[in-house]
């Protein structure tokens, strides 16, 4: 049993063991600093040690009580200084709003410094992040969000800069620059900073009126729970995040952006309660993140059509690995706002449970010539009760001409700067069990075919009592239950090793597909 670490900061570090095991490891090991043991029976695959000494030299091993198996020496960053918000008039107390105390806190660190948030509940509005430092919360620490829309501030969506040539952009919402309102946690155009520590992030959303009349704005548009614009070298390690009133964690812009040993967990029931979306962000790491929302767990976005043709900046270059997505409309998704494109996106040794998708790729005619998905990879995966593990849906019916014909005519219209395209896609070493819906369901469009999907040592199987629903949201489906693996406009679809268990009707259903391999 081998570790590698991959992070670490003046008061934390955090491991990831070196195996192919799937979220959790074959067998519990204890973990030790010092020749101390500090936790005992971990399951992980992904584990942080906490309250350590800066510019401090440690031993991390693991092993059980009778052995080591690995170890390795480090040593903790500098910390310059420790600033405890209780010494800048914060309470704590759940009721007395703190947001001032914590941000004058947070404004006064310098570089290379420390913002402590000992234990309690710290009621605010959103907090403003600074360049080069690190906040850690307690673990018994909760910044809570206050319900009352008057106290968050607004970002305009664009604003035109003095000379007239330019445009500022600050706030977006589903990939337009419209005006929102900032964060509990908001940071722009800000850069190597760490939120660390086993403290919680709780957006309040079940308390005010976030999850109500959602599809009207109300002064702005609903804020998230961490907002990251334009930002670089940021960590977030292992918070705990709940009840956002939208959007859980959205970094926009950014790049070197590393969510780790987390939990985000929204009501299922809670509307547009995404948790990681980054959007036009690249080298993204998302390891050891359990997830479980009220919409999808994961959605790489780039924009839409305004802001891809402006910027064509694509979201490229992603690690998720070791995570488990339990409850959530989709596992890991890609779209549907993607105009800038998306590429090179490894996913693997993940776990997907109960979600009404487990990988989906939501696309349409409008998204732009510039929306080019391609490179996506999921390999070591296993599923459960995911209804449909396999989406791929060009036709995604969603925004205000959603459902028009221009969106789902199955003719093949001329190719044009509207024309969105997918290219190669492959999935291995994937087991599906009890889904309910269909195995996999490919459509793409006449005019843009998918280029190639390749699907190798895969295993469906479904629940007896299976309920029907549609498989893609995407006009005039019918519910079905049970069905096998659907392909529509494909250029080359390869199914190596792939088994489908207990369907009904065809196995297959394949057509419009240029070349089809099975072995």
């Amino acid at each position: 049993m081998e570790f590698k670490i991959i992070e670490k900061t003046s008061r934390s570090i955090t491991a990831e063991l070196v195996n192919q095991d799937i979220y959790y490891a074959k067998e519990k090991y204890n973990i030790y600093i010092n020749n101390e043991c500090v936790v005992k029976d971990e399951a992980r695959n992904v584990f942080s040690v906490y309250n350590l000494e800066p510019n401090t030299n440690y031993e991390l091993a693991i092993g059980n009580d009778k052995e080591i198996f690995a170890k390795k020496e480090f040593v903790t960053d500098k910390e310059f200084v420790r600033l405890n918000v209780k010494n800048f008039g914060a309470i704590g107390d759940g009721k007395t709003e703190d947001t001032s105390m914590i941000q004058a806190a947070i404004l006064s660190c310098p570089d290379g410094g420390c913002v402590y948030i000992p234990a309690g509940t710290y009621l605010t509005a959103p907090l403003f992040l600074k360049s080069h430092i690190t906040i850690e919360l307690d673990e018994n620490a909760t910044l809570l969000g206050v319900t009352d829309r008057n106290k968050y501030p607004i970002l305009p969506g664009y604003t035109t800069t003095t000379d007239e040539t330019d445009e500022y952009y600050l706030g977006t919402w589903e990939g337009n620059p419209l005006t929102s309102m900032a964060s509990l946690i908001t940071g722009i155009n800000v850069e190597d900073i760490k939120i660390i520590g086993k403290g919680t992030l709780d957006g309040n959303g079940q308390n005010g009126d976030w999850w109500i009349d959602v599809k009207n704005k109300k002064r702005a548009w609903r804020p998230r729970t961490v907002f990251l614009c334009n930002c670089k070298d940021i960590v977030i390690q292992g918070l705990k995040v709940q009840n956002s009133p939208s959007w859980t964690m959205h970094p926009y812009f950014s790049e070197n952006i590393k969510f780790l040993d987390m939990d985000i967990e929204n009501p299922y029931n809670s509307h547009n309660t995404d948790g990681i979306d980054p959007e036009s962000c690249k080298n993204v790491d998302i390891i050891g993140v359990k997830i479980s929302v009220g919409d999808d767990c994961i959605a790489i976005k780039s924009g839409k059509l305004f802001m891809g043709k402006k910027f064509k900046k694509p979201s490229e270059d992603f690690t998720i690995r070791n995570c488990i997505m339990e409850k959530g409309h989709g596992s890991v998704v890609v779209g549907s706002e993607i105009a800038g494109g998306v590429r090179n996106i490894s996913v693997s040794q993940c776990l997907f449970r109960e979600t009404d998708r487990g990988l989906r790729i939501k696309t349409r005619r409008g998204r732009g010539k510039d929306s080019i998905l391609d490179q996506i990879n999921f390999s070591n995966i296993e599923m459960d009760g995911v209804y449909t593990p396999f989406v791929i849906n060009m036709y995604y019916y969603c925004d205000p001409d959603g459902k028009s014909e221009y969106v789902y005519s199955k003719e093949a219209l001329p190719v044009d700067e509207m024309t969105p395209s997918i290219k190669r896609l492959t999935f291995t070493d994937i087991t599906c069990h009890n889904s309910e819906v269909a195995a996999a369901f490919f459509y793409g469009l006449p005019e843009s075919p998918i280029e190639e999907v390749k699907l190798e040592n895969i295993v469906f199987d479904f629940k007896e009592d299976a309920k029907p629903g549609v498989p893609a949201m995407m006009s005039f489906l019918d519910p079905v239950s049970k069905m096998g693996i659907f392909a529509r406009h494909i250029n080359k679809l390869t199914l190596d090793n792939v088994k489908v268990i207990g369907y009904e009707g065809k196995e297959k259903d394949i057509e419009s597909v240029g070349n089809f391999i099975e072995k």
